[in-house]
Formats: C-alpha cells, sequence, structure tokens
C-alpha cells in the first residue's frame, strides 16, 4: 500500500510567522516516526489543485491572508474536503481566506484578534480524541491566544478550551467567553481538525504538542 500523502501549505499573504520552518521539520518528523504519511511542504498554492489532491489523504494549512488562488483550485479545496479528504488547519490557518466565506465556514471560523499572550491554562473537553487522549485534564502552556468569529461550539467539537479564570477577560472580545484552542467535526465527508496552538517555535518541540498534532492529522486521514 502506497503511503497517505499530506500536503503542508505554508504560505503567508499576511503576517508571516518564524515557527513555519520548525512545522515542516516537526510534520515530517511526525510522518516518518508514525509511518503512516509522507509530507509535500510548499509555499507554492498553485500545488494545491485537482490533479495534486487526487493523490493527498489529507490538507494542512499554517497560512495567512487571502491565498493567491484561481477560483478553481478554491472549489477543488473545498470538494476534496467534502468528498472525504482531511484537513488539519494550525494557528493562523484562521487567518486565511477572509474573502472566501466557503473556507471559513469549512474550517469552523476566523481569526478575529490575539488579547492574550502570555502563560494560560487549557481545558481539555474531550480526553478520547487522538489528539487529547494523551493530555491532563488541564495544562499551562505559553501561547499567543486567538480568538475567532463565525465561530460557535454548535457547529464544532471542542477538544480543548481557555479556562477563562487564566486571563483577563475584560481583554477578551466574546460576549459568550467562550474561547476554544482546538476542536474538529466532519465537513461533508470529510475530517477538519483545528488547533490554535502553534505561536511560538520552542512548542513545535513538546512532546504534547507533537502527540496533539499528529493525533489530528491521522485522525483527519480517518487513520484514527
Amino acid at each position: 500500500m502506497s503511503k497517505r500523502k499530506l500536503l503542508m501549505l505554508t504560505h503567508s499573504a499576511g503576517f508571516k510567522h518564524d515557527y513555519l520552518p520548525v512545522a515542516v521539520k516537526t510534520v515530517e518528523e511526525l510522518g516518518v516516526e508514525s509511518k503512516e504519511f509522507e509530507v509535500v511542504a510548499t509555499e507554492d498554492c498553485s500545488l494545491i489543485n485537482e490533479e495534486n489532491l487526487k493523490t493527498a489523504s489529507a490538507l494542512l494549512f499554517a497560512t495567512t491572508g487571502e491565498l493567491p488562488m484561481t477560483e478553481e483550485q478554491k472549489v477543488a479545496l473545498i470538494r476534496f474536503v467534502k468528498e472525504g479528504g482531511g484537513f488539519v488547519g494550525v494557528h493562523n490557518a484562521t487567518d486565511t481566506f477572509y474573502k472566501f466565506p466557503e473556507y471559513g465556514e469549512m474550517l469552523g471560523g476566523y481569526f478575529n484578534g490575539h488579547p492574550w499572550t502570555q502563560e494560560i491554562v487549557a481545558k481539555v473537553e474531550d480526553n478520547n480524541h487522538p489528539a487529547t487522549k494523551h493530555l491532563p485534564k488541564s495544562f499551562k502552556v505559553k501561547e499567543e491566544v486567538y480568538t475567532f468569529k463565525n465561530w460557535s461550539r454548535n457547529k464544532t467539537h471542542v477538544l480543548i478550551s481557555l479556562d477563562i479564570s487564566s486571563v483577563d477577560l475584560s481583554k477578551g472580545n466574546r460576549a459568550d467567553n467562550d474561547y476554544a484552542l482546538s476542536w474538529c467535526h466532519e465537513y461533508g465527508r470529510g475530517r477538519v481538525f483545528y488547533t490554535a496552538f502553534g505561536h511560538f517555535k520552542e512548542i513545535w518541540n513538546e512532546e504534547w504538542f507533537r502527540k496533539h498534532l499528529l493525533g489530528g492529522i491521522l485522525w483527519s486521514m480517518n487513520v484514527l
């Protein structure tokens, strides 16, 4: 059986995060160590096309801004997920394609600011998912915490959320004070996993995050 392919896009049409080189290295290592997938990492948006997607099991976006893709590419991307492909969004994937609402609907929401860059307490809401089963019920982590618009827990399954007692809540921007940090859902026949973690380079070398991301990738591929 040929190995699954994970197509990883790191194009920055907006802010360019400095974690990207270590992210590519980490995801490639996870593929090798798990023996479950090989990684094709690129900044070239033209590779996200119908032909290439035929051979991919999942997409991973670590992107920003309005990506330079044609309407045909956008249609192919959404169709890929709806027809059973996996989609993994990391951190700034929600800070992408604001003018392409189907993308936001597929992913679950859009970036709406980062009021807290500090050590926070993260709460694990679902300890049975492959991306979270290794985690304690709550843990401390330094992160640039994203908040989201066009997002509701009614539309997705929250895996990890912010313990709001660990931050100055007056800086927040959601009336419901509901700040998710990782979620997953089905979209058509496909599976979508998102993690808001990843801003700091150091986190990519931490064992808990590597397992978290690997679990999310393999779940999106329907392996777990």
